[in-house]
């Protein structure tokens, strides 16, 4: 036993065992350094998963659902506004000369009845009041007393008289130089002087006060005059 051992570690066999040694040792230095200072980790069975271990995970809180909404009356849209456009007129001089309203040109028989005595200027004709020739410058229209006379045609009373021969006489002035006679009418006309009258308005009615004109019937004394000339009533009332 001695002599192999002598053997061994001489030559060759002593350094195989040294070297040998210092291999077990780096392995166990190694091993000190590194593989000491981990836990050890016990063997799990091959069926079960090692598993980690848990960790605090923040989950956030649900948000709150919202309120339901209360129903808002709907609203009404307004009425589109409409704007006028006013154009734009030119500047005209303006006349200021007040305009005076004229009546309409129409002509109307004062009253209608029967003609006792016609228009005659140029020939006498003979008078039972006063029992001589003359002029008859108008037209006597006979009528019941109390019969309304009417205006032949606008115009403007220009006198109520009491006139001595042809009794309670109207004179109305017309346009274009016309001048219409009423006479033999009942003592209280319905008009004054100034007063405007139009086309067939009541202006009397029928009387007995023309001492002229006495003998006859009951009846109007109607005469015109154009420019103070005498005309034939009856070409007057058809114009």
């Amino acid at each position: 036993m001695e002599h192999k051992l002598k053997s061994v570690l001489s030559g060759t066999g002593f350094y195989l065992l040294l070297a040998v040694c210092l291999i077990a040792a780096a392995v166990s230095g190694w091993y000190l350094l590194f593989a000491a200072d981990k836990p050890a980790v016990e063997d799990a069975p091959p069926t079960e998963a090692v598993s980690a271990p848990a960790r605090d995970v923040y989950v956030p809180a649900p948000a709150p659902e919202p309120e339901p909404e209360e129903d808002e009356p709907p609203v009404e849209a307004s009425a589109p506004v409409e704007v006028e456009i006013v154009p734009t007129m030119p500047e005209v001089q303006v006349d200021d000369t007040p305009v005076m309203a004229e009546p309409p040109h129409l002509i109307v028989e004062p009253l209608k009845g029967e003609v006792l005595m016609a228009f005659s200027v140029d020939q006498l004709v003979y008078s039972p009041t006063l029992a001589d020739w003359r002029t008859h410058d108008g037209v006597d229209i006979s009528a019941k007393p109390g019969t309304t006379v009417l205006a032949a045609t606008a115009g403007t009373v220009a006198s109520v008289e009491d006139h001595p021969l042809m009794g309670t006489t109207v004179v109305i002035d017309h346009q274009g130089g016309y001048t219409t006679t009423y006479s033999n009418l009942q003592s209280k006309p319905t008009v004054e002087p100034g007063d405007l009258v139009t086309a067939g308005q009541i202006i009397g009615a029928v009387g007995t006060t023309a001492a002229a004109e006495a003998a006859q019937s009951p009846h109007l004394h109607f005469s015109v005059t154009r420019d103070g000339e005498a005309v034939d009533p009856s070409e007057f009332l058809k114009s």
